[in-house]
């Protein structure tokens, strides 16, 4: 069976032509086919720095493998898998798996022959003939580091990719528990080591796991495709390399314990020094909001049971909900931003790179919203507080104009001859009384209240500067919905009059068809009417079809206006919602490095070339001198290729970043919404002016000591600091 090798190799290590020896570490993954290797190389570190270690290498080993995510770790262990030397003729490197000790096999004896002479290797001593480690190889052994499965690879030739050369190793032969197997097929794949802040690999979308369902139904067939087993276990390698960064610098920490050197540079004392200084200073100016908001809670739990308190509740019911999410959000923030360090878990799942972004994304997504809200409440309350007396006067000015000249004229114009059409006289003189009967009524109660217009433009602009754009914002739809709440009424009541008639009409026609309304059993079921039924039927059915126009043109006047009222209302909401669903930190991110949001992976093929060395045993004596023929082969006479890739990381758009986040804004909407407001229209039926869309979830109220407040906010940010 034709053997192939996958080995991930970091390009840093192929950036230039080694200079001395070096051990490396990674891990070694079996796929599900047993004809396929796949070999992780992690990172290298230099011999002198081991052996002047005190630790021994199995400690360092287990300590930094302990903090590997678990899957990983359920997978395989890091070990050390080889070395890599610079003599070709020496063995360049040597890899190991880390499963099984290899002192109890027995391979055989091979002979690789070359042109510069013939060694003889026996598999079952110490190490491979080809290269030995003395003394750290003994501390190796105790660490499980000599096994049944590893291979052989030299370092000796390169290619060139973007003007940049790499040196790419080359495959010598594999043992292969417990078994020697000759050249096979290897695909050397050259990965760019990722780092937290600046990229990483992922084999799915980046908005997959943030869709909160399917878009269509999927076939059958790809289910199954799904089902079946993989043949080669993407996911453990991703994972693998996006854990090699973590594994070096903890790997560099567990060695660095027993050197004892500790000084600090200036400048560093000195940011550190600013950076507990900045931690001090939100610290304590959180701790002040902190305190009046527990003390506007107490104020507010007290009185909560008044009718004074529930009325408010009643007419500034979204200001409340705005200012609740708020206040949470003021409080809670230090709990979203600290890094629960204490949690060996946490610290686990943070060694894979992709882990750590997604985690860092989410704790900081709390917060740069609030700062986004914050920041445009100070752009417009700011402007609005300098420009409040032109403000006010507008307002007031666009209240007259919309009292004066739309309603009073609209309802005059209703009462003679709208259109053209010829109206009930006395229904219309009445409908149109009643109507503005109300609306002075109304306008003269606001000429009562219209000198605090000034103070409550201020006190918009100075909630917006404070608490953000949104608590204003819900403050607007609560006072445009007051303002006008004798257009509501009046269609309230109009809407009552229009609907009574359509059902009344409907129930007429019903009786002249010889069929009547079952409510309990919901359906028309056939029913004998007498004359003097049909003789009253009919007089009602004349008189309502009559009056209908002229009840319609009210009717639809004033829905007209509430309907536009709605409108707003329900525009001001949904940018209420955007700016709260918004991931502003994505995409400042996306805009400032767009590599930490990959979606996939593809290679980009350097080479795919034979192998040049022969493989012990194999090739004919007579060809050995024979450039031109110097070929490998496997086990089965055929020939063996190298296949050189780099792996290449496909990237989100700023569409598939964001609209997955405006999805879920109208998530909580119905798809019927705009053919319910339609039917209630037509049918006489109020229409909501709230479109329900999706809202961050209020939390429970915070009641902590101060002190211990304090001390939160305070390591929450020197959190942001080590991170």
């Amino acid at each position: 069976m034709r053997r192939k090798c996958r080995i991930w190799w970091p390009k840093l290590l192929s950036s230039s032509e080694p200079l001395s020896s070096s051990l490396l570490f990674g891990w070694f993954l079996s796929s599900s086919s047993s004809a396929s290797l796949d070999i992780v190389v992690a990172f290298a570190c230099s011999e002198v720095s081991l052996s002047h270690n005190r630790s021994s290498l199995e400690g360092i080993l287990h300590g930094t493998n302990g903090n590997m995510p678990k899957s990983l770790q359920d997978k395989s262990s890091l070990c050390m898998l080889g070395q890599h030397v610079v003599d070709v003729s020496s063995a360049g490197l040597l890899l190991s798996s880390g499963i099984k000790d290899q002192r109890n096999s027995t391979c055989g004896n091979a002979c690789i022959q070359n042109k510069r002479g013939i060694f003889r290797e026996n598999y079952g001593q110490l190490a491979c003939g080809c290269h030995k480690l003395d003394g750290l190889l003994e501390q190796c052994n105790q660490a499980s580091i000599r096994n049944s499965n590893w291979i052989q690879v030299a370092n000796d030739f390169y290619e060139q990719c973007g003007g940049e050369i790499y040196w790419i190793p080359k495959l010598h032969h594999v043992h292969w528990n417990g078994e020697v197997v000759f050249p096979c097929d290897v695909h050397v794949i050259l990965y760019e080591t990722p780092s937290y802040g600046v990229h990483h690999f992922s084999l799915h979308l980046w908005n997959l796991c943030e869709q909160v369902k399917a878009p269509f139904k999927r076939p059958k067939w790809v289910d199954e495709l799904h089902q079946k087993k993989k043949l080669l276990d993407l996911d453990t390698v991703i994972l693998a390399i996006n854990s090699a960064a973590a594994a070096k610098i903890l790997f560099e920490r567990h060695v660095a314990t027993g050197r004892s050197f500790v000084w600090f540079s200036i400048i560093c004392r000195l940011l550190t020094f600013m950076w507990q200084l900045l931690a001090m200073s939100m610290a304590s100016l959180s701790t002040l909001f902190y305190v009046i908001l527990q003390l506007l809670h107490s104020l507010l739990s007290s009185i909560s049971q008044s009718w004074m308190y529930i009325t408010v509740a009643k007419i500034f019911n979204s200001t409340l909900i705005h200012i609740r999410i708020r206040c949470c959000q003021i409080l809670y923030w230090p709990i979203f931003l600290q890094e629960n360090g204490l949690s060996f878990g946490f610290v686990r799942s943070l060694s894979c790179v992709e882990y750590a972004e997604k985690a860092a994304l989410h704790k900081h997504s709390m917060w740069s919203s609030l700062a986004l809200d914050v920041l445009l409440g100070n752009l417009i309350g700011v402007a609005l507080l300098y420009n409040a007396e032109s403000a006010c006067l507008w307002v007031m000015n666009f209240a007259n104009d919309i009292t004066n000249n739309l309603l009073r004229t609209g309802c005059v114009w209703l009462m003679g001859v709208p259109a053209g059409f010829k109206l009930n006289t006395e229904l219309a003189g009445v409908l149109g009384m009643i109507s503005l009967n109300a609306i002075q009524i109304w306008s003269t109660l606001w000429v009562f209240v219209g000198f605090l217009s000034i103070y409550v433009i201020k006190g918009l602009a100075i909630s917006g500067i404070l608490f953000g754009m949104t608590i204003p914002a819900a403050l607007i739809i609560d006072i445009l919905l007051l303002a006008t709440l004798h257009v509501s009424t009046l269609h309230w009541l109009l809407s009552g009059i229009y609907s009574m008639q359509i059902q009344a009409l409907a129930a007429l026609w019903r009786l002249f068809r010889g069929q009547k309304w079952n409510p309990l059993r919901q359906r028309l079921d056939s029913y004998d009417y007498t004359v003097k039924q049909h003789v009253l039927g009919s007089l009602l059915f004349t008189l309502l079809l009559l009056l209908l126009p002229t009840t319609s043109v009210f009717y639809i006047f004033f829905s007209i206006l509430n309907s536009s009222i709605s409108l707003i209302c329900i525009l001001i909401e949904v940018i209420i919602s955007v700016i709260h669903a918004t991931p502003c930190i994505k995409i400042f991110l996306w805009l400032v490095r767009r590599r930490r949001f990959p979606s996939g992976i593809w290679f980009e093929i350097v080479s795919c070339r034979s192998n040049e060395i022969d493989s012990p045993g194999i090739c004919c004596p007579d060809k050995v001198d024979s450039p031109s023929e110097n070929l490998q082969w496997n086990s089965s006479g055929e020939k063996s290729s190298i296949l050189v890739s780099f792996i290449r990381s496909n990237f989100s758009s700023i569409g598939e970043v964001v609209l997955p986040h405006y999805r879920n804004v109208f998530s909580g909407v119905s798809g019927s919404f705009v053919a319910k407001s339609i039917h209630g229209v037509l049918t006489g039926k109020r229409v909501s002016s709230r479109l329900g869309t999706f809202l961050p979830p209020p939390l429970p109220w915070m009641f902590i000591p101060y002190k211990e407040y304090w001390h939160l906010c305070y390591d929450s940010i020197l959190a942001c600091c080590r991170t």
